[in-house]
């Protein structure tokens, strides 16, 4: 269950931080590095059975990318 959840909210995730990266307009390094690596760190805790780090990980970054967001 807490991997649906995980799934669910990380394709949310992935799609609001393209937006917001392309929004602020950011340099091509910061672009890179919050749309591909941060993503792939928590798929990477995630199968490596850490998903009770990744989980409140990629829910402070959610809030976050709300909190932007507006």
């Amino acid at each position: 269950m807490l991997t649906l959840i995980f799934i669910i909210l990380m394709i949310a995730l992935f799609a609001e931080l393209i937006g917001l990266a392309v929004r602020l307009a950011w340099g091509i390094l910061k672009v890179v590095g919050v749309v591909i690596f941060w993503p792939l760190v928590l798929i990477g805790l995630a199968a490596a059975g850490l998903i009770y780090v990744a989980l409140p990980l990629l829910l402070v970054t959610a809030v976050v990318g709300i909190a932007m967001k507006n």
